[in-house]
């Protein structure tokens, strides 16, 4: 092929060009972590689409994939969070991929899923980028920018199939200029040693492997697996006076005081009740000198 001249390049190729954020290989990835036994059965790589989460989704009510396939995205045009947020970000700029499991536990215990998968995210980001990562429940991820707290991943859990699709988004080399909101940061951010997103995806997905095969042993008993602990142990939201905004308009106040062995927040109420929220949007709050506003989303 005759190499074209720099002005007659299509345009679409300077988007993938930033040699900054090199692109994935996927050839790299498999052969790390496609190995027999591993939990890991597929893995692809495609440079941009829509949602990662809806697209394996639909292959796994279609029976195309098995348990362990991972989807990862360059670029994702409509990823979504809760309740339908959108997550963009620039191309290559951070890790945007699901992966399909099919718990071989009771159902009732399939809700702790985005917060294993927190847990296990956070592991390997703090040893392999040296970044702390605190978890807000029930499935943000937040860093520390100049000693303010920011989101800068999320967590997304589907039922699909016979199993669950799980959703990661994670801003690593997005710079203050990049971020789509003021209350959002990025590893590089918060102090990366490093922004490869290769090694990075390799951790999190071994810690993730690491954490579901725990889980599972222990026939997904929270306690027993010490996922319980583990994320009671780094999650921001204990201990905060918090808002529940919760289905159907409603809210709740009161501070975050433990995690039950369903995965829910328990709340205690200014009245003395302590009281669970399966479900819903938490809002940190600060103390004002006329009650309290929003920290965080």
């Amino acid at each position: 092929m005759t190499p074209q001249p720099p002005g007659n390049r299509d345009k679409d190729a300077g988007r993938w060009s930033d040699l900054e954020r090199p692109p994935l290989s996927e050839t790299a990835l498999r052969r790390a972590l496609l190995r027999p036994g591993a939990l890991w059965t597929s893995l692809d790589v495609v440079t941009s689409t829509g949602s990662t989460n809806t697209d394996l989704a639909a292959r796994a009510t279609k029976g195309e994939v098995t348990e362990g396939a991972v989807l990862i995205a360059e670029e994702q045009s409509a990823g979504r969070g809760r309740l339908d947020r959108r997550w963009t970000a620039p191309p290559r700029s951070g890790l945007f991929f699901s992966v399909y499991l099919t718990p071989r536990v009771p159902m009732s215990r399939w809700g702790w899923l985005p917060l294993l998968t927190g847990v296990a995210t956070a592991a390997a980001l703090a040893r392999s980028a040296g970044v702390d990562i605190a978890l807000k429940w029930p499935n943000d991820m937040l860093v520390t920018v100049d000693g303010t707290e920011r989101k800068t991943g999320g967590i997304l859990a589907e039922r699909a199939g016979d199993g669950v699709v799980i959703g990661i988004g994670l801003n690593v080399s997005l710079h203050a200029d990049e971020l789509p909101v003021p209350t959002a940061g990025s590893l590089a951010l918060a102090g990366a040693r490093g922004t490869d997103r290769d090694p990075l995806l390799r951790a999190v997905l071994r810690s993730l492997e690491e954490w579901y095969g725990t889980w599972q042993d222990a026939i997904g008993d929270p306690a027993a697996s010490r996922l319980q602990e583990t994320y009671a142990a780094g999650c921001a939201t204990l201990g905060r006076s918090v808002r529940a905004e919760l289905p159907g308009d409603a809210e709740l106040l009161g501070e975050a005081v433990a995690i039950d062995g369903d995965g829910r927040l328990i709340l205690a109420t200014a009245d003395g009740v302590q009281q669970p929220v399966a479900a819903g949007d938490i809002v940190h709050l600060r103390a004002t000198g006329g009650g309290y506003s929003g920290q965080s989303e």
